[in-house]
């Protein structure tokens, strides 16, 4: 879960001076998909959500699929951004563990409606179908170069290949990710779980507790 990555999206400058619009109309986005699902969900539906005008919605999205596919991009990079730990020491494992576990735990509970929605028009749309093959499969990849990278630096040693540890500890997370979306009150113990159980697989000892 290194931290690596770099923003995913380069905007305009129409983009940055009005960023809150399209950011509103996205949550407004999610907000109807997640409610009323894709089908019925139309344009004037989001942009009463967003309180924002039709013509406020074209100036950033073509239509509702287009809206549809930024969401899914969307979800990807919040799951990419969950593997960066700002102001945590890189180089201390236990602390990253739980950060990234912690962050992406968060990120997928607050996405769980809008991901049965990816999967389904997945199954459709090509353009949606590689989208949600990045959000399975990105995160995980990335992650298992870090448990190389670990192991080759000696600072680890992980209890199997790193892509099936990678797998294993996203599972893991997913697994939790779905009760505390439920019981929003288990977060803290949940992370602290995982953290446990994937600094064991990974062969760095156990999380530090309070």
């Amino acid at each position: 879960m290194a931290r690596t990555h770099k923003a995913w999206a380069v905007r305009t400058a129409r983009d940055r001076t009005e960023a809150p619009a399209r950011a509103r109309l996205l949550d407004a986005a999610e907000a109807v998909f997640t409610r009323l699902g894709y089908g019925p969900a139309t344009v004037a539906d989001i942009t009463a959500e967003a309180e924002v005008s039709r013509a406020g919605f074209y100036v950033y999205f073509a239509s509702k699929e287009e809206v549809f596919r930024v969401l899914a991009a969307r979800v990807r990079d919040a799951f990419l951004a969950a593997q960066e730990v700002p102001g945590v020491d890189t180089d201390d494992v236990r602390a990253v563990a739980e950060a990234s576990v912690g962050a992406f735990v968060a990120a997928y509970a607050r996405h769980l409606p809008l991901l049965g929605l990816l999967e389904q028009q997945a199954r459709t749309d090509p353009d949606v179908a590689e989208l949600w093959r990045e959000i399975r499969e990105r995160p995980v990849h990335r992650h298992a170069r870090y448990i190389r990278r670990l192991a080759a630096e000696g600072r680890a040693r992980p209890l199997a290949e790193p892509l099936t540890l990678a797998r294993a500890v996203g599972g893991m997370c997913v697994e939790f990710a779905r009760r505390t979306a439920e019981r929003p009150g288990i977060h803290q113990d949940a992370v602290r779980d995982v953290t446990a159980l994937y600094l064991h697989l990974l062969g760095a000892g156990p999380a530090r507790r309070e």
